[in-house]
């Protein structure tokens, strides 16, 4: 049967307000990378217009989504000293509410009470049946959608489906005009005659249902938020599309259709409803929603005061210490690098960072460390030897130039992969077909069990299927170079000047050069993790940094850039030379790639520098031996354990990444270099002394700080609220669509943010839920103006979706930028810390 085709609404404000309705829903709703782009993300970004605990209390009352942890762990805490009173009172306080400490503490030992939430059509119609007998339609409805959007999607494993070329909606009202799985599943007979009176465009049907449903225009909003929710994971994939699109200055409308398929579904089950108190259930729940937009703010006020204390005490005791002033072996960053000063390395802000930096500070006095973000501030689009291209910075981001491999070999050595890889690839499209991925195993019977049994005993082998980073150590002849723009123009001189100027400022390193200056990216190598670009770095879109740090180095190695930095006032010495190299986050091993020249002219500096580094290894795989429940006292034999782990095919736990993440500084390294931060703070380099227009300082404030807030707030989302935000448990993971997800089981919807091996070592929560505390050594003005300027990160702030702090340069003294301005905070000292 074929719906006549639908025209309504037809008067021009209705079909205006539907679509603020739809538009408004959608934007609730956060992008999700795909696999092998995977970077973090908060997943209530289009949230934060609004004040965290209001939007809580919104969530939880649309789709029953908790924001904060339970009681008992708020409990556990303050048994463990770490919820005091005066952070109570402090909370309680800036809060701006009537309750008294006593009454935070009465509620705590509590019962929390049940909040109750906006149904939809399908849990009213689910409430009728039997779950131990029947199938429910929320089962079901997530299989059915799933399945559907697989179906749309796949390109990867399903090369022959042809995608409608309407849009997903008419591809899945194609699918129901001829499934009788309602009928013969769910008992449902006139579900497939209903779908043929459906509207034919994804508006026209959005609008029928919320005619039909009587749904009044203050809710509408609130309720198709409700139904994107319910397939939230399929809804961020949607999302993500729509986001890449607007970067290109175009948009999508697969999340309209999305939603559309999903309202189709409400609008079926009501239409078909048996029993005649549907409707009567309806309304009666439907007049409730204002009582509940009132009483769960009301119910979460203790928790959110719970949840702030806790924060309170580790944030103002680290003030504290930012605000003694260390006593440094060099007391002055912003002058030349002293003649000691043999090398300076630039590593990625990651926490896991902060580890590696402080112990090979302390390995060689020589050593300067520096943080900035891990794509060093070039714009890149990389395109491998062979594949297609991919960008390799951060995701709010748009590329701006291209690198390719050049130099002596290129050609041989792309033979030889193409060699080495068709066979294998090959091989992997028969494993990977969607007849063949649950059947593989099977079919290969014990040729793949062996397989499996060797790399679990011989993992050193697994080795060899690991992703690579790039090209391998002994290849350095063949070099990543920009070669043009994006857009396929040529990359002229002054634009490489521009890009270096950027990078060197951007890390307030304009002058002091050491001999040897290195870039340090970031990546991990593990096997058999569909998730694996999680690991890797964020600010480099989901891969390793070592493109990037390479582009970097050799860009600022070219005489011409040289010569063109020093007419804008920015002097590198002949002396010094930039070298790319890479730290493996998982073993804590480090690899270089310093060109002909730079190995030849420094190689007593560079045996030096490595030498610190594998000294500084083994001390970071010490300190992160505890954690990851290694027990040897032998480098030689951790070192091996660590390694064993990465090529470990069944090793759920290679590393914690950035589990504990809590603090973003933005400083000199000597506000910071006595501290030991222990792997959970972000570090920028930067020095307002050399931003004189504060543009470093912007940019900071609206990208790395946007970042860290990003995966600050996916470690949350994936711990509070596990079952909708997290990716469940690892183990039981497929990926669905080659790269579009993962689904924890066979199918239904796809599962985003972390798996419950990244936030819980199977007896306690290794991630502690908490804001980020955003320590900037700034002056006032230039912050607020800043503010100012840019409502989103303002939002943030204002907020409460993080917690801005400002060290003042001159008197080393913090304030806390609150709504109202800026509030003393600490003069303390470092025995605190």
């Amino acid at each position: 049967m074929t719906a006549t085709p639908t025209l309504f609404p037809v008067d021009p404000t209705t079909r205006a307000q539907v679509r603020a309705h739809i538009d408004a829903a959608c934007a609730r709703i956060a992008p999700a990378w795909p696999l092998d782009r995977l970077i973090a993300v908060n997943p209530y970004w289009g949230w934060t217009d609004r004040p965290i605990a209001d939007a809580a209390a919104t969530i939880g009352a649309t789709a029953s989504a908790p924001m904060l942890m339970p009681r008992s762990w708020y409990r556990a805490q303050r048994a463990a000293g770490l919820i005091p009173d005066e952070a109570i009172e402090t909370a309680i306080k800036r809060r701006g509410l009537a309750l008294r400490k006593d009454d935070v503490l009465a509620a705590l030992y509590a019962d929390a009470p049940e909040l109750p939430h906006h149904p939809l059509v399908s849990e009213l119609r689910d409430a009728q049946r039997d779950p131990a007998r029947e199938v429910l339609w929320r089962d079901y409805l997530l299989q059915q959608v799933g399945q559907t959007c697989e179906a749309y999607f796949d390109a990867a494993q399903a090369p022959w489906a042809a995608v409608a070329p309407d849009g997903l909606y008419a591809f899945w009202r194609e699918l129901m005009l001829t499934d009788r799985t309602p009928q013969l599943l769910l008992g449902a007979p006139d579900i497939r005659d209903a779908a043929g009176e459906l509207p034919d465009t994804a508006e026209a049907l959005i609008a029928e249902a919320l005619d039909t449903l009587a749904l009044p225009r203050a809710a509408r909003t609130t309720y198709l938020t409700a139904v994107l929710l319910s397939v939230i994971g399929w809804a961020s994939a949607a999302a993500h599309r729509r986001f890449e699109a607007r970067l290109r200055h175009a948009d999508d409308e697969t999340i309209v259709e999305l939603l559309a398929v999903r309202l189709g579904w409400e609008l079926l089950l009501y239409r078909t409803a048996t029993a005649s108190d549907l409707p009567s259930r309806w309304t009666q729940d439907r007049r409730r929603w204002q009582d509940l937009a009132e009483a769960v703010p009301r119910a979460q006020e203790p928790e959110w005061i719970l949840q702030r204390a806790f924060e309170v005490r580790y944030q103002e005791k680290l003030a504290n210490a930012l605000a003694w002033h260390p006593t440094l072996r060099h007391a002055d960053s912003g002058a030349a690098a002293p003649a000691t000063v043999s090398a300076q390395a630039v590593f990625c802000i990651d926490v896991r960072s902060e580890v590696f930096r402080r112990h090979l500070e302390d390995c060689d006095g020589g050593i300067h460390t520096l943080g900035f973000a891990g794509f060093f501030g070039v714009p890149l689009e990389y395109q491998p030897l062979l594949g297609a291209s991919r960008p390799q910075l951060p995701g709010l981001l748009a590329p701006g130039v291209v690198a390719e491999d050049r130099g002596e070999g290129v050609d041989t050595l792309r033979g030889a992969i193409v060699a080495q890889g068709s066979a294998r690839a090959q091989w992997k499209g028969v494993a990977g077909g969607v007849p063949s991925t649950f059947a593989f195993v099977e079919s290969t019977g014990l040729a793949a069990a062996f397989r499996m049994l060797r790399a679990s005993f011989e993992p050193e082998r697994a080795k060899g299927d690991a992703r690579r980073y790039g090209l391998d150590a002994g290849e350095g002849h063949v070099v990543p170079t920009l070669t043009r723009r994006s857009d396929g123009s040529a990359l002229d001189g002054a634009a490489k000047v521009d890009i270096a100027a950027g990078i060197l400022r951007g890390m307030s390193l304009t002058q002091g050069f050491a001999p040897l200056v290195a870039f340090i990216g970031h990546g991990a190598l593990v096997v058999n993790n569909p998730q694996a670009a999680g690991l890797a770095c964020g600010a480099c879109g989901g891969q390793s940094g070592e493109i990037n740090a390479r582009v970097a180095a050799g860009l600022l190695n070219e005489p011409a850039v040289r010569s063109g930095l020093r007419e804008r006032g920015i002097e590198i010495p002949d002396r010094t030379r930039f070298v790319g190299g890479l730290h493996d986050t998982t073993t804590d091993d480090l690899l270089f790639f310093p060109d002909a020249e730079t190995a030849a002219s420094h190689a007593q500096v560079l045996a030096e520098f490595r030498a610190a580094c594998a000294r500084a290894s083994r001390r970071t795989r010490a300190e992160r031996a505890a954690r990851l429940g290694i027990e040897t006292s032998d480098p030689f034999a951790l070192a091996d354990a660590l390694r064993h782990r990465a090529a470990d095919w069944s090793e759920v736990r290679p590393e914690w990444a950035l589990a504990g993440n809590a603090a973003f500084i933005a400083a000199p390294r000597r506000r910071t270099r006595a501290l030991d931060l222990k792997g959970r703070a972000f570090l920028h380099e930067y020095d307002e002394r050399r931003d004189a227009d504060h543009g470093v300082l912007e940019l900071i404030l609206t990208a790395p700080v946007v970042v860290a807030h990003w995966i600050n707030f996916q470690y949350w989302a994936s711990t509070v609220d596990p079952s909708r935000f997290g990716s469940g448990d690892k183990t039981r993971h497929n990926v669905a669509g080659g790269s579009l997800g993962v689904y924890e089981g066979a199918g239904g919807d796809l599962r985003i943010g972390l798996a419950q091996q990244s936030v819980h070592d199977g007896t306690r929560f290794v991630h502690d839920p908490m804001r980020l505390g955003v320590y900037l050594e700034a002056g006032e003005a230039a912050i607020d103006a800043i503010l100012a300027k840019h409502a989103h990160v303002r939002a943030l702030v204002e907020h409460e979706w993080m917690f801005l702090y400002r060290i003042d340069p001159e008197t080393s003294s913090v304030t806390l930028r609150t709504r109202s301005g800026w509030e003393p905070i600490a003069s303390g000292n470092a025995a605190r810390w």
